[in-house]
């Protein structure tokens, strides 16, 4: 109960927050921009008060924490291993080329632009996977400050706003197909809103399969959250054997038994859509924590170079998913 009254008047501020951002992205005609981004820039803008508040600190700490962490779990009962079937060799072939796209170039570049390996890590999972919860599931294992997290959340979101009108725009001029849009759509663009919106822009059936292939995609969170995990256990230890028991992010296994459960089909349907709402709703809950512990002044230190990472990035991202898909003959 002690706990409890500790924690309520910041979990409630998150969960205000949460509420008011949910309910302006519902009133956008097109949902060009996420809930969960919205709820970490009102948390951005509230942080100078609720910093001053000292009460609210333990339930913000706790939503950012552990609310987020439950977060992740639900979302694997909007996922299915018999995703993986449907979407077919064309569209895992190109994932795997985008992913090490956004990897391999995100580490490169993080490099030569001199960033800390964390935030250079948690942009590139945002672009590699799924916009801010592949890098709300990254940040955790890694230890990432929550200024890196709001960075990379914002880099790959001003990205994202710019595609949503491009993309179906580009698609046209460049006289792609259903499939192929769907999976340039679902395989380039980060945040889900942001590929539903671009992808339904083209055509419906387009959309269909870029949502399909995005959520796939998302479960690639699974083995780049527990290689995170090693590298991050490997730069603390300083040695070179690491344990599995002490890398492994024990909320990912339940969101892969959450996925499992999912794919036989022992979850009814209307359960399933309603925790995956709760899930979501979760999220941007843990956003708003994320954005009322941020300070703008901090964020600023980090300068452009998180931004010129994000959207070069993103940009290698969307050219190599096309390339890769143009020797396929899939478009």
């Amino acid at each position: 109960m002690y706990i409890l009254k500790k924690i309520a008047p910041g979990l409630l501020l998150t969960l205000g927050i949460a509420y008011i951002s949910q309910w302006f992205s519902n009133l956008l005609p097109i949902h060009v921009i996420g809930a969960g981004v919205i709820s970490l820039f009102l948390g951005m803008l509230l942080n100078p008060l609720a910093s001053a508040k000292e009460e609210l600190y333990p339930g913000i700490t706790f939503t950012g924490k552990k609310i987020l962490r439950f977060a992740i779990i639900l979302m694997g009962v909007s996922l299915s291993f018999n995703q993986v079937l449907e979407v077919g060799r064309f569209s895992l072939i190109v994932m795997v080329f985008t992913l090490f796209a956004a990897f391999f170039g995100g580490y490169v570049l993080g490099k030569l632009l001199g960033l800390d390996w964390k935030l250079s890590g948690l942009i590139s999972s945002g672009t590699g996977i799924c916009g801010g919860s592949a890098i709300a599931a990254v940040a955790p294992v890694i230890g990432a400050k929550d200024q890196f997290i709001a960075y990379a959340i914002s880099a790959t979101f001003i990205f994202d706003v710019f595609m949503v009108v491009l993309f179906p725009l580009m698609g046209q001029a460049l006289n792609l197909s259903d499939l192929g849009f769907g999976l340039w759509t679902g395989t380039a663009i980060n945040d889900t809103s942001s590929v539903v919106a671009a992808g339904y822009g083209f055509s419906e059936i387009a959309g269909n399969y870029a949502v399909i292939v995005k959520l796939t995609r998302t479960l690639a969170i699974i083995p780049v959250v527990l290689i995170f995990s090693m590298i991050a256990k490997k730069n603390e230890s300083r040695s070179s054997s690491v344990h599995v028991l002490d890398i492994f992010p024990w909320f990912i296994l339940l969101f892969l038994v959450m996925v499992g459960l999912n794919s036989t089909g022992w979850i009814p349907t209307a359960i399933s859509a309603s925790l995956s709402t709760l899930g979501r709703f979760f999220m941007v809950m843990a956003l708003a924590a994320i954005g009322l512990k941020t300070n703008f002044k901090e964020l600023s230190k980090s300068g452009v170079k998180p931004l010129i990472h994000g959207i070069t990035i993103s940009i290698l991202v969307v050219v190599v998913s096309l390339l890769v898909q143009y020797f396929l003959g899939s478009l």
